[in-house]
């Protein structure tokens, strides 16, 4: 069993408000329905959460109730998001349903202190995939925050002990600097987590609220400790998913698992 995350950057334009790129999300889902493999699908906010979330102020928690109406919006936009996605599973023969983090989960100070994993076992014993995105949830110290969907890998991550944790990004893989500034970077195939905390990674403008890829190769390293490769992928070249998918050779970057 895999479980696959899908950047809020692939499926969205992050500089337009509400972006749906629906012909992307659909090649992806076709590659993973020929591969025939188990999942579990998580999905970014993309345009459809973070401008919004940034504009409200909504990951640092509850300071006014103006606020209030920026979590609703929020969390109506993702909802809205999610539902293209959950579209476009059912169109491509994958029976799935959405498992939204607000029923499913809490926060305290960003991290979580419950989750029920019960009911993706429970799907997943019937044949239906489970989907799940980045939201805004209760959280009990702040009031509510940001649960994202690198941290919902890493929950998922924790519990299920996939084959293979995946990120699908909008670059070929991992580069030893931010490849959209420095014209130099240079592509990485592979990389233990040692190697890994030496690399710097600087934002760009479009970084979101959930800390871009700086705060994704956090999450991937907590995956790595529970002895799990992650594999970092471009999701507009979706033949690459189905050739990991299928333990093919193809352009990525795998961060190898601690192994205990």
């Amino acid at each position: 069993m895999f479980i696959i995350k899908i950047g809020g950057s692939v499926i969205t334009d992050k500089t337009k408000e509400n972006s749906f790129k629906k012909d992307v999300i659909d090649k992806l889902v076709k590659q993973i329905k020929n591969s025939g493999k188990k999942i579990i699908l998580v999905h970014g906010a993309g345009s459809f959460g973070h401008i919004l979330a940034k504009k409200y102020n909504l990951n640092n928690g509850y300071k006014s109730n103006n606020q209030l109406h920026g979590f609703s919006l929020t969390h109506a936009m993702v909802q809205k998001l999610n539902l293209m996605v959950l579209n476009s599973l059912n169109e491509n023969g994958i029976p799935a349903v959405s498992l939204a983090p607000h029923d499913i989960l809490k926060l305290k100070n960003h991290r979580y202190s419950s989750f029920n994993h019960k009911i993706f076992n429970d799907y997943l014993k019937i044949g239906i995939t489970p989907i799940t995105f980045g939201d805004v949830v209760l959280d009990e110290k702040l009031g509510f925050s940001i649960c994202s969907g690198d941290l919902l890998m890493q929950i998922l991550s924790d519990y299920f002990k996939p084959e293979k944790a995946i990120f699908i990004i909008d670059e070929d893989g991992l580069y030893t600097s931010n490849p959209k500034i420095n014209k130099n970077a240079e592509f990485i195939d592979s990389i233990t987590v040692e190697k890994l905390k030496k690399l710097a990674f600087s934002a760009d403008k479009h970084d979101d609220v959930t800390g871009g890829m700086g705060g994704k190769i956090e999450t991937i390293k907590n995956i790595a400790k529970l002895g799990i490769d992650t594999v970092l992928l471009n999701g507009n070249k979706p033949d690459r998913l189905f050739n990991v998918l299928k333990g093919k050779d193809t352009i990525s970057t795998t961060i190898y698992g601690v192994k205990k």
